[in-house]
C-alpha cells in the first residue's frame, strides 16, 4: 500500500482488541467499540493549514491514542485505515 496523506493528515492502522475481556467472556464483533489506538503508516508534510503553519509531531511507526469519533475510515488493499488531522490525535504511546 503505498498513500501520501496531505497537510496536516495522517494514516492509522487500528491495533487489534482482545476479543476477550479480562473476566474472560468472549466478545461478538458487534459489542466492540471502536478502537481509539493505532500504528501510523504515512504522514502528511505539515505546512501551512488554515493560515497557520503546522509542523508534524508525528511520525511513521508511533502508536496513538485519538478521539473516538475522529477521522474517516477507508479500506485500502482489504485493511481498514483511518485518515486524521495531526490536532485529533490526543497523545503518543512510548513503548
Amino acid at each position: 500500500m503505498n498513500i501520501k496523506p496531505l497537510f496536516d493528515r495522517i494514516v492509522v492502522k487500528a491495533v487489534e482488541c482482545s476479543d476477550k475481556t479480562e473476566s474472560g467472556l468472549f466478545l461478538p464483533s458487534s459489542a466492540k467499540e471502536k478502537p481509539q489506538s493505532a500504528q501510523v503508516i504515512a504522514v502528511g508534510p505539515g505546512g501551512n493549514v488554515d493560515g497557520k503553519e503546522v509542523t508534524m509531531q508525528i511520525k511513521v511507526g508511533d502508536t496513538v491514542l485519538f478521539n473516538k469519533y475522529s477521522g474517516s475510515d477507508f479500506k485500502l488493499d482489504g485493511e481498514e485505515v483511518t485518515i486524521l488531522r495531526q490536532s485529533d490525535v490526543l497523545a503518543i504511546i512510548e513503548k
